[in-house]
């Protein structure tokens, strides 16, 4: 599978109301220090999958008021404007393994 493809699957999986860092990403993926090459994949994400669980590795969004509106809707906590309290929410690769 290629790594576009990867890290789409991935973005699929993640569950509502959690969130996923680029880093987590590429951890997941067994390929640390690719998280610039999974934000250039998210680039490319398909519409349907749940892109706007994807956030920066302190939690900030990335793109802007869409990004925070779909993710309060799924319950996401904020800490402060624009950044998720990953404490509450992220998901760990560890777990997203588990599900394979």
């Amino acid at each position: 599978m290629g790594f576009f493809k990867q890290v789409h699957e991935i973005v699929r999986r993640i569950p509502e109301g959690r969130v996923m860092s680029y880093g987590d990403i590429a951890n997941a993926m067994e390929q640390p220090g690719k998280a610039r090459f999974v934000g250039f994949a998210m680039k490319f994400c398909p519409n349907d999958y749940p892109w706007h669980r994807v956030v920066r590795s302190d939690g900030r969004v990335v793109t802007g008021a869409l990004q925070v509106m779909l993710l309060q809707k799924e319950g996401v906590p904020f800490i402060v404007d624009g950044y998720v309290d990953m404490d509450k929410c992220k998901v760990y690769p560890q777990e997203m393994l588990l599900g394979e």
